[in-house]
Parts: structure tokens; sequence; C-alpha cells
């Protein structure tokens, strides 16, 4: 789980209402009225914050004639603590600093031209986290901006682009990307 989606599930948790709602729908499915009489707050309310919930996937929704009954999703509940627990305790790629410098030589020309993507996981981490040194951490880069970058390096900018997302050193939201600070590379 990327961590805006953590902030954001810890973000949706952190309402009064909400917190109530899910206590609420442990014991059971109920619909939109009754979660309404038991929290003495207006429909419209009730809705804004279910939609909240949902969003993050701790809430699901069926629909049995003209009723609509909520549901709490205790697996994502444990899923989403679980990655909160994990944050930061990520294996560190074991590589020395000579090994790495022997790799970034063997992949890049003199120019800086990156000459392959490489196969292998261990020298294609290595790679991505040449090419995200030259990127802001935390600045939000357009689509555009992250390919163009890329360009310079590789002809095969969108599955640079990809693999930076895969590999954790940025991520994406609406075609927009982050970069990571490198504390939370694996490298």
């Amino acid at each position: 789980m990327q961590l805006n989606r953590v902030i954001q599930f810890h973000k949706t948790l952190g309402d009064e209402t909400r917190l109530k709602i899910i206590a609420l729908l442990r014991s059971g499915p109920l619909h939109g009225q009754a979660l309404s009489g038991k929290l003495g707050l207006k429909p419209p309310t009730i809705t804004h914050h279910i939609g909240k919930l949902k969003e993050v996937g701790l809430i699901k929704e069926r629909r049995e004639k003209n009723t609509v009954y909520f549901y709490f999703i205790e697996s994502e509940l444990e899923k989403s603590l679980h990655v909160t627990k994990e944050i930061g305790k990520k294996q560190k790629l074991k590589v020395t600093l000579e090994e790495r410098h022997t790799i970034e030589k063997n992949f890049f020309s003199p120019d800086g031209k990156l000459m392959q993507i490489p196969a292998q996981q261990k020298k294609k981490i290595i790679i991505l986290g040449k090419l995200a040194e030259g990127l802001e951490a935390n600045k939000v880069y357009s689509e555009r901006e992250i390919s163009d970058y890329l360009k310079r390096y590789h002809n095969d900018y969108a599955t640079l682009r990809r693999e930076l997302i895969i590999h954790e050193f940025a991520y994406r939201k609406n075609n927009e990307y982050v970069v990571q600070p490198s504390e939370l590379w694996i490298i």
C-alpha cells in the first residue's frame, strides 16, 4: 500500500462519527435510516461519512429492494493496520557502494544515457534509485514532467515511470507523481 493511501486511511478514521459508524456496523449490517436514528444525525451527514469510509474500503453496500444496507469490512481494517505497522520495516537492498557504482557504470553510457533497462531486479532497483535521485522528494510532478525527465535517459520512459511506482520510489494519483523521500526507498 502506498504511503498516501495509508495517510488517507488514517485521516478517514480520524473522525468521531466515522468511528461510531464502524462500531455500529461491527454488530451487523444497517441501512442509512437506522444509522441516522442511532447517531442522531441527518441522512445526508450519514451519506457523507459512509462515502468516506467506502473510499478507503472499510464499508461495502448491498441493496435489498429499496433499502441499501452497509457492511463493515473487518479484513480491510486489519490489512491497513498491518501496513501501518510495517512502515519503515522494508528490507533494504543489500549492496555495497562499490557494487552500486559498478552497476551504474555498466548501464549508463559516458554521456549519462541509460543503455538498457536491467532485467535483474537488484540491478533495476539500483538504476531506478539513480534516476529518482534527480527528482525532488515530495514535489508534485505531472505525468508529462516525469516523462520528459525520463526521456533524457531512455526512450522507454513509460516503463521507467511504471517501475518507479512499482518499486515505490514514487507514487501516482490522478496522473500526478510524487517522489518518496530517499529514506523510504529500498536501496
